[in-house]
């Protein structure tokens, strides 16, 4: 007899492996081709199965995003342990997160071909201001004036970088240097 732990631990996998099967199919297709037909056809599920999970394409597309930021910001939080506020720290969270989009190219090109629908913008702007939280911290330490505009700044240019790493398929490492040199102390 199943149990009702067992069948949500049974739930949870399948929601995770559908999720997997989104991060494989990244690597080599496009959103366009990213359906729920080549999803639950690659996981070997029912559409049924995939709707109870996640309601539609776009909250799946969502869960991903999720999960691909998540799973960067736990790196972060590992790179940067221990660190105090300021340079060092900011030139560990561009490297961490610039590393993880180039290690999972397909997922990155993803998820900013999915930024024209409504509920990941929502999500790349609640993102955007929990990293503002986060980062503010540096820039009080650097001795910005307003540190969280900086801080705001300096993630629009993280994933302009990153972007562009994208399209040339490697670390751009000049503009990884000028992303740590943004973050130095501003002249006053």
């Amino acid at each position: 007899m199943t149990t009702g732990t067992s069948r949500a631990a049974a739930k949870e996998r399948t929601r995770a492996a559908l999720l997997d099967i989104g991060f494989a199919l990244a690597e080599t297709t496009g959103l366009d081709s990213l359906s729920v037909n080549a999803i639950t056809g690659a996981a070997g599920v029912a559409k049924g199965t995939f709707f109870h999970h996640f309601g539609d394409r776009t909250a799946y597309l969502v869960q991903l995003h999720r999960r691909f930021h998540d799973r960067i910001l736990a790196d972060v939080q590992r790179a940067v342990a221990g660190l105090p506020s300021g340079r060092e720290r900011l030139a560990a969270i561009s490297a961490t997160y610039l590393d993880a989009c180039l290690n999972q190219r397909g997922v990155r090109a993803l998820i900013l071909e999915a930024r024209a629908l409504v509920p990941i913008q929502d999500e790349i702007t609640r993102r955007n201001e929990a990293t503002v939280t986060l980062l503010t911290t540096d820039f009080i330490a650097l001795g910005w004036p307003a540190p969280a505009v900086a801080a705001r700044l300096w993630i629009g240019a993280t994933v302009e970088c990153a972007l562009l790493e994208l399209g040339l398929g490697h670390a751009d490492l000049p503009a990884r240097a000028a992303l740590v040199d943004f973050a130095s102390a501003p002249a006053h």
